[in-house]
């Protein structure tokens, strides 16, 4: 497994329109995260869909469920979505210059 294998799965969630949606929602949510029902009121989709999608975010690690009863919770895993963005961000604005060898001219 290569360092970017978890970025990269984490950023593929991400890739689908719904589950930014509920990420986002839950990263505003915070610790106290929110339970399908909740997420479902706030964005207008069927439990199934979002569990369906939840299910996506538990897998690449940046959803932690935690079942409460007959209802599951689910927070966003702040540790993870923190080493994503170090990830990303870990040269930011280090420079990068182009070769004449490497240009395509």
């Amino acid at each position: 497994m290569t360092q970017t294998t978890p970025t990269a799965r984490a950023l593929a969630a991400l890739g689908h329109d719904t589950r930014l949606a509920i990420f986002r929602l839950l990263v505003r949510a915070g610790e106290e995260g929110l339970n399908v029902g909740e997420i479902g009121q706030h964005l207008g989709h069927a439990p199934s869909t979002l569990a369906h999608h939840l299910s996506t975010l538990v897998e690449a690690g940046l959803v932690v469920q935690e079942r409460q009863g007959r209802a599951v919770l689910n927070r966003v895993d702040f540790t993870a979505m923190r080493r994503m963005l170090d990830f990303l961000t870990a040269e930011c604005c280090t420079g990068v210059r182009l070769a004449a060898t490497d240009s395509a001219a």
